[in-house]
């Protein structure tokens, strides 16, 4: 690998404080030095998520989260410097969760330096504002789908609450290995957004009678109607929950023994634990089925606040991606 040339100063977004999206500009900081078990990644590009949304807006004043914070649960790029890991300047990398973005400066930059271990190297030849697509939303929908769900070909899965960057992404790896998806959306003008799906749904909160059962469930309402979902199954069939689009965080007054029917199983799936091994399967699977990432949206660095804008008035529907 080449070396590469390293700025002193770089952009980033830096919060402090709640912010708006108009108010939302890139700032001239240094680039971070390098310490011992972290890498410098020269980012070329990096996804938008609703969890950078919560701490824009409101999470920033928590005391766990460092300030001044740069932003940033993922990001793509290469390898700026190595420091002391087996990483190779010049290496194609993507990096995500493990506290990008609120333990310590996330992807919202030219340059992030991150611990090695949330690093991992990849073999594409995407362009990186489609690889800036794969990272937390692919990881998510892969562990949901083939680790908690253990999802397979005969399978019918339902998905929750899948106008957005994860449904899509699960309906997708669902569709490309054979089982037959139905999905749901709480507004009927978004039932044309999910034409992959083999059955599209609106979701008034009860599907008991509008579909048959199915064997799994993606749960990306969340608690809202998590208690639903476990009515729609079969025997033996499963519920994983992984998203909060209900904005409703927690089941009050559950009763698991009442409210779990007999046979079936209730599990969830958090996303701050990736590895190399998981990456490496993503990557390969768009290889294997030729499918590309979905991504519906895509604005330069300089366009930040136009970006932040978008996502927050909700002018788009699925991923966003930032390149540099």
């Amino acid at each position: 690998m080449t070396q590469t040339t390293i700025s002193e100063k770089m952009r980033a977004v830096v919060l402090t404080k709640p912010t708006a999206p108009e108010d939302v500009v890139l700032t001239e900081v240094d680039v971070p030095k390098v310490q011992s078990g972290w890498v410098l990644v020269k980012v070329k590009a990096f996804g938008l998520n609703h969890s950078e949304q919560i701490l824009r807006l409101h999470e920033i004043e928590a005391d766990y989260i460092r300030k001044p914070i740069i932003p940033g649960i993922e990001c793509v790029g290469e390898i700026a410097d190595s420091s002391d890991t087996n990483f190779e300047v010049g290496q194609k990398v993507v990096a995500l969760m493990g506290g990008m973005g609120r333990s310590f400066n996330g992807g919202y930059a030219e340059y992030a330096l991150l611990p090695a271990h949330h690093v991992f190297a990849i073999e594409s030849n995407l362009s990186w504002r489609e690889i800036a697509a794969i990272p937390e939303t692919y990881f998510t929908a892969w562990g949901s789908l083939f680790e908690c769900l253990d999802l397979k070909p005969e399978d019918t899965l339902l998905v929750r609450g899948a106008t957005c960057a994860l449904g899509y992404a699960a309906i997708q790896l669902a569709k490309a290995i054979g089982c037959k998806v139905i999905a749901t959306t709480h507004r009927e003008e978004k039932l044309s957004l999910l034409e992959e799906a083999d059955l599209a749904v609106v979701d008034d909160g009860d599907l008991r009678g509008k579909i048959e059962p199915v064997t799994k469930v993606l749960e990306l309402v969340g608690a809202k109607s998590v208690r639903n979902s476990l009515l729609l199954v079969k025997r033996h069939g499963i519920v994983c929950h992984t998203g909060v689009l209900g904005n409703v965080f927690t089941l009050g007054n559950f009763d698991p023994i009442k409210e779990i029917p007999n046979g079936v199983y209730l599990t969830g799936f958090h996303s701050n634990f990736p590895t190399q091994e998981i990456m490496t399967d993503i990557f390969a699977f768009f290889e294997k089925y030729g499918v590309s990432p979905k991504m519906c949206a895509s604005y330069k660095f300089d366009d930040i606040t136009q970006a932040m804008i978008a996502m927050d008035h909700h002018k788009v529907n699925g991923k966003m991606v930032v390149e540099m």
